[in-house]
């Protein structure tokens, strides 16, 4: 029993110094710190072009472009030249269709998944004036330089009035007049547009105001 009692206050201290020797668990951060919202990425219609042609001819080895358009969204309302939403539209001879991919460089309530998918396939009939395929190499004047023709000619006086004027970017073929031109639309469409001006694509030179 002697012995007993010995050996107790030797195993109370054992336990008292193993509690206070294992380590003290990191604080936690606070979720405002965990909780770190990725980068919004804006490119210029020529950059996300390249990306989304690259996709698209893995698709089809002929793909060809017909279209391309940015998409405003709140985080990226396209006053600067830039989307962080584009959609382009392909047509495959060999294929006989067409099909769209979107890029998105950002993640949102109003935004698309981050990255490039797929659209649905549809048929492609060249006889479609509308989905007549143009060579990228006339593609030579960026979205950001269409929007500084767009801004000296009346765009100015609307984002100055509101920074978070949506501005909306179509690239598209002329067929009558043998151009590429850029689109630049002060509006989320070209139905609700509080002005629209064409810019030669190829040259970067300033067209007409078409509303």
């Amino acid at each position: 029993m002697r012995r007993m009692r010995r050996f107790l206050p030797t195993i109370a201290i054992t336990v008292v110094l193993a509690g206070c020797s294992s380590s003290p668990k990191p604080a936690e951060k606070p979720a405002e710190a965990r909780a770190e919202l990725p980068k919004v990425e804006v490119l210029t219609g020529r950059v996300a072009f390249q990306k989304l042609f690259v996709t698209a001819r893995s698709w089809a080895p002929d793909a060809q472009p017909f279209r391309l358009e940015s998409e405003p969204v709140k985080q990226a309302p396209g006053t600067d030249g830039k989307a962080g939403v584009w959609r382009g539209y392909f047509a495959s001879a060999s294929k006989r269709a067409l099909k769209p991919y979107l890029w998105s460089g950002i993640s949102g309530p109003d935004a698309p998944e981050r990255g490039i998918s797929p659209g649905t396939e549809d048929t492609f009939n060249p006889a479609n004036t509308s989905t007549r395929p143009f060579d990228f190499a006339f593609l030579k004047s960026d979205s950001d330089k269409a929007f500084e023709a767009a801004q000296a000619h009346g765009g100015k006086k609307l984002v100055d009035a509101d920074p978070q004027q949506p501005v909306k970017y179509t690239l598209l073929w002329n067929p009558s007049t043998n151009e590429l031109l850029w689109h630049v639309i002060y509006g989320t469409s070209e139905t609700d547009a509080k002005l629209r001006v064409s810019v030669d694509a190829t040259t970067g030179t300033f067209l007409k105001v078409e509303k």
